[in-house]
């Protein structure tokens, strides 16, 4: 065994004992209860005593190994039943086979109930008086069922606090993989398009720098701000708190109504693009609009890299009940296979999938791409989007 193994095994053998404890002291209940005068024979030989012993000793380790402390007792009430020594210590097989119906398996359970009756059976026809033979089967048969049944309502009550348990484990697993998806798509987006961004830019400053020094920088301060502006963005998806580094508040995530600098930030890059937007952001919940932002964001980002020279297009319709987002440009450079690896594609369906919505992307008749997606807002889903 492991050095690091041994503390979670003495951990297990403790768990394990722990019990023993507490159904001693409940077997020494029941012995001296059942010890009262009249109760067991007063006789010289100790036999009655030791049969009281031993019907209820084994109630010790009734939890650690239920059947082997049934199987013991009734061993010891079938001596009793030999001896026509009748004790109340008999008792202690109701807790026993309580004990098998809560721990044990079915056929077991059933096992032990049929051992049960039979003696049941036995002690009422040697000790029931005088044709009093079913009445007293029929009183010690309600009994026995009663131990029975309240040991199974146990297991299945401890299987349904078991379930509870798994469930809510799982639910929580599954939180924390949905968090990590939004993160890493919020990744995504917030790095491939705010680096594709600045590439632009410094390729545009790296080449007119001799011709227009005064371009040159102004497009050297708009990666500057890119940059600072991702790195918000990113402190914001990680969750980093309220302010940023330097004490400033963050701004609130994206929306529709930051399509406009979005756009501006495009055609700064070179990526001519423009923008309609038709209905009232205000009624569009604020997740909603976060994802009508990532959607555009991802699909210009796309244009930017995959189709240099072309021009975009990007049209939003707003509804109370639904978000329509297209996204065209008139480039012919050949994309990448919507099946490619990778997080653009995918992230902007699970997106979409987050509000019932549909998602089409491929290319134009005549050139060109389109990305065109619908996001249900009717159904109450907004609680469900991406943040």
């Amino acid at each position: 065994m492991k050095r690091g193994d041994r503390p979670v095994a003495c951990l297990a053998a403790l768990t394990r004992w722990s019990s023993v404890p507490a159904d001693a002291l409940l077997a020494a209940v029941i012995f001296l209860a059942t010890l009262g005068p009249g109760q067991v024979p007063a006789q010289d030989e100790p036999g009655p005593m030791l049969l009281q012993v031993a019907l209820v000793t084994p109630l010790a380790w009734r939890r650690r190994a239920p059947l082997t402390a049934f199987s013991a007792i009734a061993a010891a009430a079938a001596i009793q039943w030999v001896a026509d020594v009748q004790l109340p210590a008999d008792a202690a097989l109701l807790v026993a086979v309580c004990t098998v119906g809560a721990r044990c398996t079915w056929r077991q359970t059933l096992a032990a109930g049929l051992t049960l009756e039979a003696g049941v059976l036995l002690a009422a026809a040697r000790w029931a008086p005088p044709g009093q033979f079913p009445f007293t089967a029929a009183a010690l048969t309600a009994m026995a069922v009663a131990a029975l049944t309240t040991g199974l309502w146990m297991r299945s009550r401890r299987a349904y606090v078991t379930s509870l348990e798994h469930d809510r484990e799982q639910r929580a697993r599954l939180a924390v993989a949905e968090e990590r998806a939004r993160m890493t798509r919020d990744l995504h987006d917030i790095v491939t398009h705010n680096l594709s961004v600045m590439v632009a830019l410094a390729d545009s400053a790296a080449y007119i720098r001799h011709r227009a020094p005064d371009r040159a920088a102004a497009a050297v301060e708009q990666i500057a701000d890119t940059g600072r502006q991702a790195l918000a963005d990113m402190r914001r998806a990680l969750g980093a708190g309220e302010h940023s580094e330097s004490g400033e508040p963050l701004h609130p995530a994206p929306g529709i109504a930051e399509l406009g600098p979005l756009a501006e930030r495009m055609r700064a890059a070179g990526l001519p693009t423009r923008l309609e937007v038709a209905g009232d952001p205000a009624a569009i919940p604020a997740a909603a609009q976060l994802t009508v932002y990532r959607l555009a964001q991802e699909a210009l980002t796309n244009t930017l890299r995959h189709a240099p020279g072309a021009a975009a297009e990007v049209r939003i319709h707003l509804t109370p009940r639904c978000a329509a987002v297209e996204v065209t440009d008139d480039g012919h450079a050949r994309r990448a296979p919507a099946d490619t690896p990778g997080r653009g594609l995918s992230g902007m369906r699970e997106r979409v999938a987050a509000y019932d919505g549909t998602l089409h992307a491929g290319p134009r008749r005549g050139g060109g791409w389109r990305v065109a997606a619908r996001l249900d807002l009717g159904a109450d889903l907004a609680g469900k989007g991406s943040a």
